[in-house]
Parts: C-alpha cells; structure tokens; sequence
C-alpha cells in the first residue's frame, strides 16, 4: 500500500506551492477509509479485490472487518468469530459424548430389565410345541439382552470415548496462542496507526506554519522572516518525511497481520473439517451399531419365529393326550 493512495498523506509541498497543494487536498476524492486501525478500499473505489479462494467460502476470505457485539457497545474481530466458532465446535462435541452416554444407560438398563423378565416364571407350565415356543420366547430375551450389552460396550468404546478424547485439554491452550498472536499483531497495527495520524497532524501544523510565514514575507512584516521560512520549510520537510515513514511501518504491520490472518484462519478451517469428519465417523459407527443390533436381535427372535410357525394344537393334543390318558377302552351299553 503506497503512502500517497490516501490523500491526507500527501507529502509536503514547496513554500511558493502551499495554497495549492492544500486546494488539491480537498479536491482529491477519497478512495480508502481506515476502521479500528485497519485501512479498506470504499466500495465502488479501486479494482474490485478478487477472493483469496474462489468458490470455497473459506474463513480466509470473509472475516476482515470486526462487527458489533450483540449488545452493540464494542467490536469483536473477525479473527475472534472464527475462535468463538472452534470453541463452540468444542462445546457440541463434548454434548453429543453426553447424548451417547445417557443412550448406554437406557441400553444397560433395558438389558438388565430383559434379562430379569427372561427368568419370570410366568406361563412355565405351559406344555406341547406351544410350551417350546414359549420357553424359546424366554430364553431370547436373555439373548437379546446380551446384544444390548454388547451394544452399549461398543458404543462407550467406539461412539462415546472418541467423542470425549478428541482434541483434549491442550486445544483450548493452541486457540489461546493463536488469539494472543492475532491480537498482538491488532495492537501493533493500533500503535502504528496512532504514530500516523501524529505525524500526520504535526505536517498539518508545519505547513500551516509555513504558510503562515509564507504570507508575512510577502507583506514584508518582518526582516527576520526568509529565515524563518527555511527553518519552517526544513520542519516541514522533515515532517513529510517522518509522516511517510510511519506510513510505511503501518503498511508493512498491516500487511503481516494480513498475511498471519490467511494462515491461521486457513488452519482453523482445517481443524473445522477435521472435527466434523471426525463426529461424521463416529455417528456413522453409531448407526452400524444400531444396525448390528437390529440384526443380532432378530437372529434372537429367528428361533421363535420357527417355532411359533411349528405349532400344531393337533400335535399338542396328541401329545397331552399320551401323558394323560386314563383309559382308551370306551363304554357300551348294559345288556337286558
């Protein structure tokens, strides 16, 4: 960025020149506007800026101006939305480890309760191919508790466990670096910015001194003046050149938090892949589990189902009949 692109910048004119400079000061238009220290093109002035990334959407392009909190009072950096964004990440990782984890004890809970029903007594005494039907009925729940056991072990090892340890304690510390280094930057550029603007009032006040002398010496209130406007034009001279200098530090500031702000938000855009990828794989594990159980629970019930089809009241009765029976020879009528 050049030192004379702002106007205000301009560096300090000849003594026989003031007037004019200054007229053209204020007709030269406005083409950049500096917000919280950092400097933007006004809208329609310039080339247009092209993306960084084109067609991505990614964090390095959107997140330069700072906006106001929800309560309107101060700015928040763009740089801290996309911190707010890992943190909050963080946050909803941490709460689907919770939603895992009350799963496997509805599945611990319904597992204990089946295995206790498949001990019930009830309808023991049923006896026949309908008694092996209904003993088969008992004997999967049991089973199926056991496949829902299974479940909530896999799920705490393969859905919850991952879902807590990703990016432990030590993450929050990396985004914490990577904030004081952003905002150290943010500070630099503030002082190099307040260095400008004085440097940029001390030219003023030199050429308005200047000019001041300028306008005696033609008027010959003063012998002494011809001195006085060296002096004045070398202040003012060395003013431009102080002014141009602290717009350059600004420049070069402002040009590595640029750089230091494409990097970092290009990693944190990684580590947001890298997050959801991560949820994405294990919520997808969940839903084979779930799967698994499904058919692990229906193998449970496949016997039943054979049975149940393998009733026959025809056999049951014969059956009942053989353990039973008192007697197969039938009464006949008493002869007179």
């Amino acid at each position: 960025m050049s030192s004379f692109d702002d106007p205000s910048c301009l560096a300090p004119q000849p003594p026989g020149s003031v007037s004019p400079a200054k007229r053209q000061i204020r007709e030269v238009k406005e083409t950049k506007i500096t917000i919280n220290c950092v400097t933007f093109p006004l809208p329609g002035e310039g080339p247009e800026q092209q993306l960084l990334k084109p067609n991505e959407w990614s964090y390095c392009d959107y997140f330069w101006t700072d906006k106001k909190d929800p309560q309107g009072t101060t700015s928040v950096a763009g740089f801290e939305v996309l911190l707010q964004k890992q943190l909050k990440g963080k946050q909803m990782q941490k709460e689907m480890a919770e939603f895992i984890h009350e799963r496997i004890k509805i599945e611990e809970e319904y597992a204990k309760n089946l295995s206790k029903l498949s001990l019930s007594p009830l309808a023991a005494q049923e006896e026949g191919t309908l008694g092996e039907a209904w003993t088969q009925l008992k004997k999967s729940l049991h089973d199926e508790a056991e496949v829902h056991l299974k479940f909530s072990n896999k799920l705490h090892s393969e859905v919850e466990k991952p879902l807590l340890t990703f990016r432990g304690d030590n993450f929050k510390k990396d985004l914490k670096k990577y904030d004081h280094h952003i905002a150290d930057l943010r500070k630099q550029l503030a002082s190099r910015y307040a260095s400008v603007e004085k440097a940029r009032k001390a030219l003023a006040d030199r050429q308005k001194d200047l000019e001041v002398k300028t306008q005696q010496l033609e008027i010959k209130l003063s012998n002494k003046t011809e001195e006085d406007i060296k002096k004045a034009r070398r202040k003012s001279t060395q003013a431009g050149d102080d002014l141009m200098r602290c717009v350059d530090l600004y420049n070069q500031t402002q040009s590595k938090w640029f750089e230091e702000m494409v990097t970092t938000s290009m990693e944190l855009e990684k580590l947001e892949v890298d997050r959801i990828e991560w949820i994405q794989q294990h919520l997808r594990q969940y839903t084979t589990l779930r799967h698994e159980t499904d058919m692990f629970n229906q193998s449970t019930v496949e016997p039943v189902d054979q049975l149940l089809q393998s009733v026959d009241p025809a056999k049951d009765r014969e059956l009942w009949v053989k353990e039973h029976k008192t007697g197969e020879v039938r009464p006949v009528d008493m002869d007179i």
